[in-house]
């Protein structure tokens, strides 16, 4: 499954298919759909540890005394209140408010730091550069300098404390802290998906595979095992994680994509596309919007499967995969107002669908 046809191979590639690996096609880039096992992946995130290749990324660093007025200006989140060490999410939006990126800050000391998607790298980095008129910002483009590795589940601190010395369970979301692994310098950022504290590695990329190993190893160590994309998949559908380039883009405005309580600040001031986030707020609705979805039958929809309601379209699947513990297929999709409420029975072409919100929903099915 891709959001783009132009595939980058993650530098652990080799690596991945002599351990047998299946390859797939995610956010671009040439990443492992499974080891071995997807529903033994999903059930090892959720019940103990697992290691995971992120290499799709974008990293981006703005150095010089105006950087960080600059993105401040152009980023829906604040940037100029981070402290060093700590970074937030925000949207790129254009004029119109349509999403063009997601981008994570980090503040540092001497620099910011945005990590984004490796996909819309060349077309991120023109957007950027066309706002530094007459600014004393530099940018430089670290993609190839950097590769990240993660770890998520209930085990990840204890896996993270015990290689790195690091407890990251009191530490901020996407806060990060220097460390070493094994001798191998790298920056830890904390990351909470589904609420339980897991840690992203960031480490120079020739350093990469010798980081998998030591994380591999005490993956196993405790339990865990490594996971692909089609479990991460089903893992962030069942946690409400919306993706960028599948579940929000360019077609959508943050109110639509439901981002407008994570992504953005409404107290920082302007910044590109504010004017039409501000009047979407102030109106209090949208005509359609994200919703998670529940399917009946055992079919996977395609991504553009289309909804209907009383045989009237209403809406699309964005993304949809197989869950386990139970068994069941959900997903993500857009759906006009009058098909959104709970409940609601929606039909496509292999069966019907129930808009739903994630994870609650699925906690009280489980409870029922």
């Amino acid at each position: 499954m891709s959001a783009t046809g132009a595939a980058l191979d993650t530098p652990l590639a080799a690596t991945h298919l002599r351990a047998g690996a299946r390859m797939g096609l995610w956010f671009g880039c040439a990443l492992p759909d499974e080891f071995r096992d997807p529903a033994a992946e999903y059930r090892a995130v959720r019940g103990s540890v697992a290691l995971i290749d992120k290499n799709y990324r974008a990293y981006l660093s703005f150095a010089g005394s105006d950087r960080m007025r600059y993105l401040n200006a152009i980023l829906t989140n604040n940037i100029k209140d981070l402290s060093a060490g700590q970074g937030n999410v925000s949207l790129l939006l254009n004029p119109q408010g349509h999403i063009l990126a997601e981008i994570e800050t980090y503040s540092f000391v001497d620099k910011l730091s945005c990590v984004s998607y490796a996909m819309i790298r060349e077309r991120l980095i023109e957007w950027l550069d066309k706002y530094i008129i007459m600014d004393d910002v530099t940018l430089a483009d670290e993609t190839h300098r950097y590769a990240a590795l993660a770890l998520e589940g209930p085990k990840a601190t204890a896996v993270v404390q015990e290689l790195s010395g690091v407890d990251i369970t009191p530490l901020p979301e996407l806060t990060s802290a220097d460390a070493a692994v094994d001798s191998i310098p790298c920056r830890i950022v904390k990351r909470s998906p589904g609420e339980v504290a897991g840690a992203e590695f960031i480490v120079q990329q020739e350093n990469l595979a010798a980081l998998w190993q030591v994380l591999l190893d005490a993956t196993r160590k405790h339990g865990g095992i490594p996971m692909g994309y089609s479990a991460l998949s089903a893992i962030r559908l069942a946690q409400g994680v919306p993706w960028f380039g599948y579940d929000f883009g360019d077609k959508q405005i943050p109110h639509e994509a439901g981002l407008q309580d994570t992504h953005i600040s409404y107290t920082k001031g302007c910044y590109t596309g504010q004017e039409i986030v501000e009047r979407v707020r102030s109106r209090g609705q949208v005509n359609r919007q994200r919703t998670g979805l529940i399917f009946t039958g055992d079919t996977v929809p395609e991504s553009g499967a289309t909804l209907s309601l009383d045989a009237k379209d209403v809406g699309y699947v964005t993304r949809a995969a197989r869950t386990w513990d139970p068994s069941r297929i959900i997903g993500m999709g857009y759906v006009r107002k009058e098909g959104s409420a709970p409940g609601t029975v929606l039909q496509w072409a292999g069966g019907s669908a129930t808009p739903a919100r994630f994870p609650e929903a699925l906690r009280t099915i489980a409870e029922t």
